[in-house]
């Protein structure tokens, strides 16, 4: 921005530019570059400044093209809004009290002519003011503390940076809490420049937030606030404005085009490769935005080791693949071919041979083999580094954007509107001393109660959702099996000639869960937010933190449920032929689901694979392509000469308070997803990598080209979040144990290598035929026998008088029978040493490296204790040279006093004193 003053009035020269078959001027304040007019103090002939502001409303400021704009109210007038009316009347009356300048929009200057759009200016008493209150930091001295030393091999990183000005925006400066009596102690340059546009707005939303809309004489403490206004209709919205058109910068190169360079350097996907410019994001869209673009790219790129590492497991997997001793048994027609197995459900499912899940073996080991537990461990490890390295990185943003002491200066001063409405009590603060309102215990008690009771009750809605689909797959199967007698093939395993009834009905209920899981979250949205309202919290930071909770118990019980079913549960609780177990008794005929044919492993990864991907999928359309498609539909519209600033940003999404909330909650149930289940599918990572360098850029083209800018905020971390991240950490040790226990078949395995194998050799050589017990086909129950037309071909009951299923029990004819083996005991008491000893691995090495790496590195606590010590320094030098100045400007230098005779000493003594 650029004031231009003249000896005898302020002169604008506009130029217009042809665009879209329209001319827009895109001057951001109406001034020229072209100094000549101005300097002479002359007018263009024929027109005045009005008319030529007038054409030019692509700007951030008043008619007068000095103060800046920075809030928009829109409204529409309504017939039948006299209430509205005199709500707006004295809320713009209040304004005004409060110092805000305030200029109306006609509706008839209006691209649709029906908004009004009232613009509002905070003079510098106003701002300066504020700026006291909410202790807002401003600079004092230019930083002389170096930003840190050359990068070796610096050449290597070029391609991926950004230029500096991009990078960084503004200089380094010691910073202090404004205040209003020390004004001479700040590097104030310029006032109408000094608080940059994003402090501005937050600024006035303070102002909006708590300005109230009723009579003097009538004092009513509900009536206060912009939300409430936007709520019942009063406004249609409130937004601070965009510097400039993101796709052309400002013509006036004084002017922001901020806008502008985040798009071309951060929200084009071609930038994929390229560093976020986060201090320009922090600057032009608040702290609380920056953060989280932080916390994303770093996610991101520490999603690139994992993938590596996931890569390498899978491609030992696949090379390993012709070592798979234990698929070519079951594919082998003479081994896996002869060995008959037990129906897999009653009466609809008959008999089948092994080798036919021969494919679904071999597509078992790409995952199940002995690189997953290395990389069940690494994990472990990976997620501890990832979250130890953010402390650090984080810790070196809030010193950089002057956030170290935020907290306890801002956040916990500032209390919610709302909480100031409702709560009538009064209590003295024994901080502040001043009386503020609070909320009683014994009401406290009874909105948690209320809200524990309700949260409960939806969580206990999604198992009992999840237990319903449990109840599609087993009956499901049943049906799918039914099938099979009308197959040429007359075999069991498959539907047709490809999808085999496990497979088809996974996929099918996979699908009913995915649905029931957007059908569900659509309706606890609300009532998440519902609940937290009525809780009533006292700031912003604890309102946040409280839905935070609420939303991800439910997300993680939501998306999670069904993987921990086939992971812990499924096949688990089965029974053997002639005892199996049912899910509600024997005669619901709801027999309990066995694991496929070729190992629970491979299930959890088909489960996980839908889930994980059809999520992302989803979430990329909804964040990307729907967006895309409005996007365009809008640049159909007609750019006319009026098509103001502040009518282009009114048609963008309105970006809500919970904005940053989804973004978070959709990235930490993918983390989620790569931590707790990586053992079963080590190629997430690398889906979530890919996904996650698409979301960057997404979420950066939407900020910048979709949303209204939004009112910046203060954050010094990713809050609750953190705290949630470290739970998931911890849980992924346990889960991903327990996977590699229960879930894969590697302890039968490596149990059967070291202590059950035949001869000297140790080879998987017989692993099949050891794993699969043997059952008498004469002692089936009649309610689980195979019906007639069923039975497939080849199978004849003269010479077929056993079918094997997946169990240690001893033979039919044991005096123990159908009891389990020593060998069951023993593949037990391995897997729970196993569980044992890798958590206490990983768990050790976790907080062994959590003590090792500090959370905040030696280099930004030396530069905090400095930039704290030359602060008070300065501060006090400047206290100092104050009151010399003001005793300077105090002392008088009384005249001399004349010569003091001896009689009256006594009376000259006192009046010289």
């Amino acid at each position: 921005m650029r004031r231009i003053t003249g000896m005898a009035s302020e002169e604008t020269l506009i130029e217009m530019k042809s665009a879209m078959d329209s001319q827009i001027g895109e001057e951001c304040n109406g001034h020229s570059r072209n100094n000549s007019i101005e300097d002479r103090g002359t007018q263009l002939p024929g027109h005045t400044e009005t008319d030529r502001l007038q054409q030019n409303k692509d700007t951030v400021f008043f008619r007068d093209g000095v103060r800046r704009i920075d809030f928009i109210l829109s409204y529409l007038d309504d017939k039948d809004g006299e209430k509205k009316q005199e709500r707006r009347r004295e809320f713009e009356a209040n304004l005004r009290k409060a110092g805000l300048e305030l200029e109306t929009e006609d509706k008839s200057d209006s691209d649709d002519l029906k908004t009004y759009f009232l613009k509002i200016h905070a003079p510098w008493e106003v701002l300066a003011t504020y700026a006291d209150v909410l202790k807002i930091k401003v600079p004092f001295k230019e930083s002389d503390i170096p930003h840190g030393q050359d990068v070796p091999l610096e050449w290597l990183s070029r391609p991926f940076r950004l230029p500096e000005k991009v990078m960084r925006p503004q200089p380094d400066y010691f910073t202090s809490p404004f205040d209003k009596d020390k004004i001479d102690f700040f590097l104030i340059k310029n006032r109408d420049t000094f608080f940059p546009p994003s402090t501005r707005n937050r600024i006035v939303y303070y102002i909006l937030s708590r300005c109230p809309y009723y009579k003097e004489d009538r004092k009513e403490t509900d009536k206060k606030g912009i939300k409430r206004l936007l709520n019942n209709g009063t406004y249609t919205s409130a937004f601070p404005l965009h510097d400039c058109r993101y796709w052309e910068r400002n013509t006036n190169e004084q002017c922001e085009s901020e806008r502008y360079h985040l798009y071309k350097n951060w929200a084009r996907f071609l930038c994929f490769y390229k560093e976020q410019p986060l201090n320009l994001i922090r600057k032009y869209y608040g702290e609380k935005i920056g953060i989280y673009f932080a916390w994303l790219g770093f996610y991101t790129e520490m999603l690139f080791f994992a993938a590596v590492m996931g890569v390498i497991c899978f491609t030992y997997g696949v090379l390993s693949y012709d070592d798979n001793l234990t698929s070519k048994e079951i594919c082998d027609p003479s081994i896996g071919g002869s060995i008959v197995m037990c129906p897999l459900c009653d009466k609809k499912c008959s008999y089948w041979k092994l080798n036919s899940t021969c494919l679904s073996s071999w597509q078992s080991h790409l995952f199940d083999n002995e690189g997953t537990v290395f990389f069940a461990m690494f994990m472990g490890i990976w997620v501890t580094l990832f979250l130890e390295f953010w402390k650090r990185r984080q810790a070196q943003l809030e010193y950089e954007w002057d956030l170290v002491d935020f907290e306890e200066e801002q956040q916990q001063l500032q209390i919610r509107p709302e909480f100031e409405t409702k709560c009538t009590d009064q209590r003295l603060n024994r901080i502040t001393q001043e009386m503020e309102p609070y909320l009683p215990l014994p009401k406290k008690c009874g909105l948690f109660c209320f809200s524990g009771v309700t949260v409960l009750f939806w969580v206990l809605l999604i198992v009992a959702c999840i237990t319903g689909v449990i109840v599609y797959r087993l009956a499901v199967y049943a049906a799918f099996a039914s099938i099979m007698k009308d197959s040429p093939t007359k075999k069991i395993h498959l539907v047709g000639s490809l999808i085999t009834p496990q497979l088809a009905t996974s996929v099918t209920a996979s699908f009913i869960n995915f649905v029931i899981i957007m059908i569900l979250n659509f309706f606890y949205e609300r009532v998440a937010i519902w609940i937290t309202d009525m809780e009533i919290p006292k700031t912003h930071l604890e309102y946040e933190n409280k839905l935070t909770m609420k939303m991800f118990l439910f997300q993680f019980v939501n998306y999670y449920s069904s993987c921990f079913y086939v992971a812990f549960f499924k096949g688990k609780f089965v029974g053997y032929p002639g005892n199996y177990t049912y899910m509600f008794g024997k005669y619901s005929r709801l027999r309990n689901e066995e694991c496929d044919p070729g190992g629970c492993l491979i299930e959890l990864t088909t489960q996980l694979v839908i889930v994980m991907t059809g999520k992302q999928v989803c979430g990329n359309i909804q964040e990307a392509l729907l967006p895309l498609l409005r996007n365009w539909w809008c640049s159909r519209k007609a750019r006319k000469d009026q098509y103001s600033r502040w009518e282009q940003d009114h048609d963008l999404q309105n970006f809500s308070q919970l904005g940053l909330f989804y973004e978070y909650l959709e990235m930490v149930i993918q983390f989620g997803f790569i931590t707790l289940f990586v053992a079963s599918f080590p190629l997430a990572p690398l889906l979530a990598l890919c996904n996650n360098i698409l979301e960057v850029r997404v979420d950066a083209w939407k900020f910048t080209t979709q949303f209204r800018r939004p009112v910046a905020a203060k954050a010094h971390n990713i809050g609750a979040w953190q705290e949630i991240l470290n739970v998931v950490a911890i849980l992924s040790v346990v889960t991903n144990a327990f996977i590699m226990a229960f879930t894969s078949d590697m302890i039968p395995r490596l149990v059967y290598l070291y202590a059950y194998h035949p001869g000297s050799e140790a080879t998987m050589s017989g692993y099949i035929n050891n794993s699969l017990s043997v059952y008498d086909i004469s002692q089936i129950p009649l309610l689980s026998t195979p019906e007639e037309g069923a039975i497939p071909a080849w199978f004849n009951s003269s010479f077929i008088t056993t079918c094997r299923y997946r169990d240690y029990r001893y033979p039919p004819g044991h005096q123990r029978q159908y009891s389990h083996t020593m060998q069951f005991w023993h593949i037990l008491a391995a897997k729970l040493a196993f569980i044992i000893i890798m958590e206490h691995v990983v768990f050790v090495v976790k907080f062994f490296v959590a003590w090792l790496i500090p959370d905040v590195p030696s280099e930004v606590k030396a530069r905090i204790k400095r930039e704290r010590y030359l602060i008070q320094e300065y501060l006090h030098n400047y206290e100092v040279e104050k009151l010399k100045i003001q005793l300077s400007q105090s002392f008088i230098i009384e005249a001399k006093p004349e010569v003091c005779t001896a009689t009256d000493k006594h009376d000259v003594l006192s009046e010289c004193l």
